[in-house]
């Protein structure tokens, strides 16, 4: 009996290390213990990635190509409202109050957008003022701008912030409208990852059974129009850009 014990005692031994065990899996009488830490084979473990991917998927589910079209075409819109905020931060000699609609202050520790706090208007084509409505914060707005890379430079009074706008040299205007350029190739990119998406969720409901090859070639016909509609829409906006940065 006391060897019985002894043995008893020695495998439940055994098999508790498994499960405290951090470097290997050691396997106890022809049985494989499952670590906490072998993500690739315990029941008792989910990775993080794996969450992810399942969020992700119940996330992108269709169930009609109706709802693929409605998808894309609203994310191609956020696309486009996306290429026209990159481009409202580039100066082009003139004062427009839209290139400081991406300045963000830190307001009490939260940060705020800076013409949610302020009243900005144009005196003239080479000024910009802003007239915060709470004044304590002059020095912040004056450090948000500053730091937005924007590479302008208030005249803070303690009441109201001005900010003098330089004319760009010939050389300078080159550069913008490279950047001009630059951001609608990103727009564009967006829009064709967009329908790749859409086409590759029209393919999936085609291959389980769920629509056939005809409503995927008409979802696909769909999707292509609205790729050309906005990629269309891209390069109109940035003609206006550049057109907008090349006057004097």
């Amino acid at each position: 009996m006391r060897v019985l014990s002894t043995s008893i005692l020695l495998a439940s031994f055994t098999v508790g290390s498994a499960f405290t065990s951090s470097t290997h899996t050691p396997s106890t009488f022809g049985l494989r213990i499952p670590s906490i830490f072998d993500h690739g084979t315990s029941p008792l473990s989910v990775s993080t990635t794996a969450k992810t991917a399942a969020t992700t998927s119940l996330r992108m589910a269709f169930e009609s190509p109706e709802e693929i079209e409605m998808d894309a075409e609203d994310r191609m819109l956020k696309s486009v409202d996306s290429v026209r905020k990159n481009l409202q931060s580039i100066r082009t000699g003139r004062a427009n109050a839209a290139i400081l609609d991406l300045v963000v202050v830190d307001y009490y520790g939260a940060p705020t957008p800076l013409n949610q706090m302020a009243s900005i208007s144009v005196p003239n084509s080479q000024q910009l003022s802003i007239d915060p409505y709470d004044k304590s914060i002059t020095a912040e707005i004056e450090k948000a701008i500053t730091d937005s890379g924007l590479g302008l430079t208030p005249n803070n009074d303690g009441t109201v912030i001005r900010i003098n706008i330089p004319s760009i040299t010939e050389e300078r205007r080159e550069e913008l409208v490279k950047q001009c350029k630059s951001i609608g190739e990103d727009g564009k990119v967006a829009l064709r990852n967009v329908r790749r998406d859409g086409v590759d969720a029209a393919k999936k409901l085609e291959k389980a059974g769920d629509i056939g090859e005809d409503n995927l070639k008409d979802c696909q016909d769909t999707i292509q129009k609205l790729t050309d509609k906005f990629v269309k829409e891209i390069e109109s906006v940035i003609k206006s850009k550049v057109t907008e940065v090349q006057t004097v």
